[in-house]
């Protein structure tokens, strides 16, 4: 039953998703010094939610050493619309992502879209990722 109503949360969040006029471009960044984009789960919930995650063949990846942005600058190509932050451990600090060189010209910083997700609620597998996150 419980299993059941989080499916039910999620084909909500997915049929309301339908109806935005573009799915955004998102980076999740897990850790900031080295950057390391989201695991498979977190690219799953942002499809989920209408987006799409500008790292689809790094989330694939179960460790995080192999999500790790060997080039950081290609965040800048990829260009996403919002950045989700959560740095396992620290606060997220989007005036620090903001700074970076060349961050400005990423449409997320331009429009201020850049957001913390607590890492309990996002980056442990489990329920709260399903709701909370």
């Amino acid at each position: 039953a419980y299993a059941e109503d989080l499916r039910r949360g999620l084909d909500a969040i997915a049929e309301a998703s339908t109806r935005l006029k573009r799915r955004p471009r998102v980076y999740f960044e897990e850790w900031d010094e080295p950057p390391i984009s989201g695991i498979q789960w977190v690219a799953e919930i942002v499809r989920i939610a209408g987006g799409d995650d500008i790292f689809p063949e790094r989330a694939a990846e179960p460790l995080a050493r192999q999500r790790i942005l060997e080039d950081p600058d290609e965040v800048i190509r990829r260009a996403p619309d919002i950045v989700f932050g959560s740095w396992c451990g620290k606060k997220f600090r989007p005036e620090k992502v903001a700074a970076r060189r060349g961050w400005d010209a990423i449409p997320a910083v331009r429009d201020g879209e850049l957001h913390e997700i607590k890492s309990p609620m996002i980056l442990q597998p489990g329920p709260a990722a399903l709701t909370d996150g």
